[in-house]
């Protein structure tokens, strides 16, 4: 297609478009509260009231003839309708801005034969600041386009009632064009400024989600590779085991040698499969390759922990309740790290603070309660959007269990994690494994 083809169907739709521009619905003003709401609503509505009411009243004496013969009923009507049109237009720019014009037309027409010389037509003052009011609440409510568009129309129409008239009048074409230009330009940057500032407060949410999910993953991929480490470790024990069963029994026969053999082989096909999997989750580590398959800790560590927090400045004092005794790995693995994040979290929020962690040991899983007093000074500004008590949260979902975070009475912070320990149910085995 070539230009001249393109031109000639852009015309052809100009009309159209126009048509679509003026008519279609304007903007939903934004629920109260969400982003965009403007907080000054409700004091401008009223502003606007008080405005459109004086106006109002300017704009009957304005239209009455000059002769002095007083105001006719016209005059009431046209003002007090071309008042109402402005209030109307902050729900109904679109409606507004057709029916200030369709007035504007009608009260050029009707006063124009008792009009004075001296007064400003078609728009007396009050009639174009009626005007431009609903023009830049138009503004405020559609495309920049289609507020232009509706200028253009309210600018042909007062040039259609300045030519149709029968006596020379004082024409404000020229002086009210520059004044409806700039409400519309004013009404247009404000438009534009609130779907910026709308656009950013969703952008903003939508990144802090975004990171959230993001976060949340990293945690749940770290559990997942400590969890794969303890999993190794015990299928490395049942190969070891069902290869040196065997060697403790005196004359073991073939059956017994062949279901251990086909133990260690199972056992050793998903070690293998653990540790492609390990390595697929730890090819983007920025650990050292001895770090990265050190033993993962337990509680059996926790003392060392406390000895290098007391180091850094930190006063921890600690009690523990019940009888220690081993739990499975992932408890105490989890256990191990809540308390090393809420260490971090009390280095980091409350200096000065000192920490209390405690550990109950009781029949149905592990208790662990940390809990530090308030800061003696202000914390340092946090660098980044910390996502601690995320991962600690999950890892208490991740054994069923529950975390409880929340200020102490006397200001400081507690943090306690509840690790259900679930013994397997001697029912549920097969029958060979209860023998």
């Amino acid at each position: 297609m070539g230009d001249g083809q393109r031109s000639r169907a852009a015309l052809r739709r100009a009309p159209r478009v126009l048509f679509e521009d003026l008519t279609a619905p304007a903007d939903p003003l934004p629920a109260m509260g969400a982003p965009g709401w403007p907080v000054w609503r409700p004091v401008f509505g009223m502003m606007l009231v008080f405005c459109a009411m004086t106006l109002a009243v300017v704009q009957v004496n304005a239209l009455a003839p000059a002769d002095g013969s007083g105001v006719p009923g016209y005059a009431v009507l046209l003002g007090i309708a071309q008042a109402a049109v402005l209030i109307v237009a902050m729900s109904r720019p679109v409606s507004a801005w057709w029916a200030s014009t369709v007035l504007m037309v009608v009260a050029a027409r009707i006063t124009e034969p008792g009009v004075s010389r001296d007064a400003l037509f078609p728009w007396t003052v009050s009639g174009l600041l009626l005007q431009c009011g609903v023009l830049f609440l138009l503004a405020l409510r559609v495309r920049p386009r289609r507020s232009a568009g509706a200028l253009v129309v309210t600018l042909l129409a007062a040039l259609a009632c300045t030519v149709a008239t029968t006596r020379a009048h004082n024409y404000a074409l020229d002086r009210g064009t520059p004044v409806l230009i700039a409400a519309v330009v004013i009404g247009a940057s404000l438009r534009g400024l609130r779907v910026a500032r709308t656009q950013l407060v969703v952008q903003e949410e939508l990144t802090a989600g975004e990171r959230a999910r993001r976060t949340l993953l990293e945690e749940r991929n770290r559990i997942a590779r400590e969890l794969h480490d303890v999993v190794a470790h015990h299928m490395s024990v049942i190969s070891i085991q069902a290869q040196v069963a065997p060697h403790l029994v005196e004359n073991p026969s073939d059956e017994l040698r062949e279901n251990l053999a086909g133990i260690r082989q199972n056992a050793v096909e998903a070690l293998t499969e653990l540790r492609h999997v390990l390595g697929v989750l730890r090819s983007e580590d920025a650990l050292s390759k001895g770090a990265r398959h050190a033993p993962q800790p337990t509680l059996d560590r926790l003392d060392e922990l406390l000895a290098n927090v007391r180091g850094a400045g930190l006063v921890v004092t600690t009690a523990t309740t019940g009888t220690p005794r081993t739990l499975p790995p992932s408890v105490e693995l989890s256990a191990f790290r809540i308390v090393q994040e809420a260490l971090s979290n009390a280095m980091r929020h409350a200096p000065g603070a000192q920490v209390r962690v405690e550990t109950a040991y009781g029949t149905a899983g592990l208790t662990v309660r940390i809990t530090n007093t308030a800061s003696d000074g202000p914390a340092a500004p946090s660098r980044g959007m910390g996502h601690g008590l995320l991962g600690m949260r999950e890892r208490a979902a991740m054994l069923g269990g529950e975390l409880v975070t929340g200020g102490t009475p006397d200001g400081g912070y507690e943090v306690t994690a509840i690790l259900p320990v679930s013994a397997p149910d001697p029912a549920a085995l097969p029958a060979e494994d209860t023998l």
